[in-house]
């Protein structure tokens, strides 16, 4: 089996690698596509100390697996739960003490001919969602889980900082609630498709300070942050979708002394993704910049590395 292999800071294409075998619970999918996100790239330069596979944004067909599911079409949650821990019988079993997650922790990915997930994990895509377009399913979801966190209306002043990958999802799915939205972002192509889909757009010069109701965090550096915590007004909502790969210093006593609520933000739920995927209300293709092949896929990394890239997507299978 083919797949792109993280150790010690390396990233390498194997080609004699194992095919997983599924345990009693699990199921065995063909990887048809997958996309690059930060996550992948920070993973590589040492965000994390993960050994193995890359990749978790895939969609695939299931090989073997209940009957329901032989030769369909699904994606997959990345987090595999115990059921069993004290985060898992409290229902938080995202955090779950002894999950493994999908090409991040203890589990290999999705930059490979395979991959196994819990059955639970899969769900099936309808035949209206392309197979680009399902790729987008798991960051989509993750751009909805601020709606599971965060109330969000039209009488909601809202800003996007970060006009990438994430960004864009953010900004489209925080749309769809009817709040006073505005996106922020520095490359102006990126801007203007924000701007196609009816979505108010500026640079950071746009900002007022203390404006806005909330704020999301999408760039994953202080600067980012920094704007962000800026454009809210006391007892405001400061959410963060990015994972930050160094130390981040910020004024700790104004986020007291203004009573700023830190929201963390990361997975979210799929059932509302594949909706609005099969509905059409979010259209996610126009943000692929590149495919490549699996066999080119250390070319991959290198274009996704590059300043301003949307996604970078992989052709795995047909």
């Amino acid at each position: 089996m083919r797949g792109l292999w993280l150790e010690d800071g390396e990233l390498s294409l194997e080609d004699d690698l194992p095919v997983p075998q599924p345990a009693e619970g699990e199921a065995l999918v063909r990887v048809l596509r997958a996309g690059i996100c930060n996550t992948d790239l920070e993973l590589v330069r040492g965000y994390y100390p993960y050994a193995g596979i890359l990749g978790h944004e895939f969609a695939g067909s299931v090989e073997t697996g209940p009957d329901h599911l032989l030769g369909k079409r699904v994606v997959g949650e990345i987090n595999a739960v115990c059921h069993d821990c004290a985060a898992c019988r409290a229902r938080r079993s995202s955090h779950c003490e002894r999950r493994t997650v999908l090409g991040i922790v203890d589990r290999h990915g999705a930059f490979a001919d395979y991959l196994i997930l819990p059955v639970e994990n899969l769900h099936r895509l309808p035949d209206t969602i392309s197979t680009d377009a399902a790729t987008f399913v798991e960051p989509l979801a993750a751009a909805l889980e601020i709606q599971e966190q965060v109330e969000v209306g039209p009488e909601h002043r809202v800003v996007v900082v970060g006009d990438g990958k994430l960004g864009q999802l953010v900004a489209r799915s925080l749309r769809l609630t009817g709040c006073e939205l505005l996106a922020i972002g520095r490359h102006g192509d990126k801007l203007d498709r924000l701007a196609a889909v009816g979505i108010d757009v500026g640079t950071e010069e746009a900002i007022t300070e203390g404006g806005f109701d909330i704020a999301v965090e999408c760039t994953g550096n202080p600067s980012g942050f920094a704007l962000a915590r800026s454009a809210l007004r006391p007892r405001g909502t400061l959410v963060l979708k990015s994972t930050y790969a160094g130390e981040l210093t910020f004024d700790v006593s104004s986020v007291v002394v203004d009573e700023i609520t830190l929201v963390g933000s990361r997975c979210g739920p799929f059932e509302p993704a594949i909706a609005m995927l099969a509905s059409g209300e979010i259209d996610p293709t126009p943000l692929i910049a590149a495919r490549y092949p699996l066999d080119e896929g250390l070319m991959a990394f290198e274009h996704a590395n590059r300043k301003g890239t949307l996604k970078v997507v992989l052709d795995v299978g047909m």
